[in-house]
C-alpha cells in the first residue's frame, strides 16, 4: 500500500466514522500510530482534517454551520486553536463544565474528544451538536428564544436553568477585553447569559484571542477579579502583558503552532 493509498483510506475512514483516535486508525491500517500522526498532520497540511486532541476530523464535518456562526468559526482561526489545545488540559473526566455559544469555545469543546462522562451546560447550538456525539457526555441545552443568527438561545427561561445549576468550570469568550472593566460583549442577551453563569461556577476561565484586547463594546458582564485564568493567543503584544500583570489576572500565553489551521 503506497502512502497516498494508505491516506486516502484514513481520509475515507473519517469520512464513514467521524471522531476516530489515533490509536483505532493504526489497528485497522496495521501500521504505528507514529505513521499515523505523520498522516494526519500531512492531511491537514493539505487542508484536508483538521487535528483535534487525540485524533482528526474532517474539515467539511467542521462547516456545517448557519452562515453567521461559520464567519465568525473563520475568523482568527489559528489563535483560537491554539488556546483551545492548552486550555482542553484544565478538563477531568467527569467535570461539570459551562460553554458560552462562541466559536472560539467551539474550538475548545473539539479538544475535548477523549473525555468521558462530562456535563456540559451550553447555550450554544453548535457546541451542544458537537459535545453530544460523544454518547458519554450529558449535555444541557439551555432554553429560552433563539438568536436571529439561530447559532445560540438567550433569554429569561436560560438565565433561570443557569441560576440553579453549580458549575464546577466556566469557559466563556468575549467580543471586547478592557483590564479596567473586564470582558464585554456585543450581544446584551449573551451577556445576560454570562453574567448569571459565572455567579454559579466555581472557577472562571476567559478564552480571549489577542484581537479582542482593548476592544470595548455594548456591555460588561465579568470584572477582571472575577476571572480564575485568562488565556490569549502568541499575538498578544509586550504591552497587553504588561497591562495584566499590572492588574494582576493571571494569564497564559497560547503558543499558534506553524501547522494550525
Amino acid at each position: 500500500m503506497t502512502t497516498h493509498e494508505r491516506r486516502q483510506i484514513l481520509l475515507d475512514m473519517l469520512h464513514k466514522q467521524p471522531g476516530l483516535r489515533v490509536p483505532e486508525i493504526a489497528q485497522a491500517l496495521d501500521v504505528s500510530e507514529g505513521t499515523v500522526r505523520n498522516d494526519l498532520n500531512a492531511l491537514e497540511a493539505e487542508r484536508l482534517l483538521l487535528r483535534v486532541h487525540g485524533g482528526a476530523i474532517l474539515r467539511n464535518q467542521t462547516r456545517e454551520f448557519n452562515a453567521a456562526f461559520n464567519i465568525r468559526y473563520k475568523e482568527h482561526s489559528r489563535a483560537k486553536t491554539a488556546i483551545a489545545k492548552d486550555v482542553a488540559r484544565l478538563v477531568q473526566d467527569g467535570d461539570s463544565l459551562l460553554l458560552d455559544s462562541s466559536s472560539t469555545a467551539f474550538y475548545f469543546a473539539m479538544q475535548l474528544g477523549e473525555h468521558q462522562r462530562l456535563r456540559i451546560v451550553t447555550n450554544g447550538i453548535e457546541v451542544a451538536r458537537l459535545l453530544a456525539q460523544n454518547s458519554t457526555n450529558t449535555v444541557i441545552l439551555i432554553g429560552g428564544i433563539m438568536n436571529p443568527d439561530g447559532s445560540s438561545v438567550t433569554g429569561l427561561l436560560s438565565e433561570q436553568i443557569i441560576a440553579e445549576l453549580h458549575i464546577q468550570k466556566a469557559f466563556v469568550s468575549c467580543s471586547g477585553f478592557s483590564v479596567e472593566r473586564g470582558m464585554a460583549e456585543v450581544h446584551f442577551g449573551e451577556a445576560q447569559i454570562k453574567r448569571k453563569a459565572l455567579e454559579s461556577a466555581r472557577q472562571v476561565f476567559a478564552l480571549v484571542d489577542s484581537s479582542k484586547m482593548g476592544l470595548e463594546d455594548l456591555t460588561f458582564f465579568a470584572r477582571p477579579l472575577q476571572i480564575t485564568h485568562l488565556f490569549t493567543d502568541s499575538g498578544i503584544s509586550e504591552d497587553w502583558k504588561t497591562r495584566l500583570q499590572w492588574a494582576n489576572i493571571p494569564f497564559t500565553v497560547c503558543e499558534i503552532e506553524t501547522n494550525s489551521i
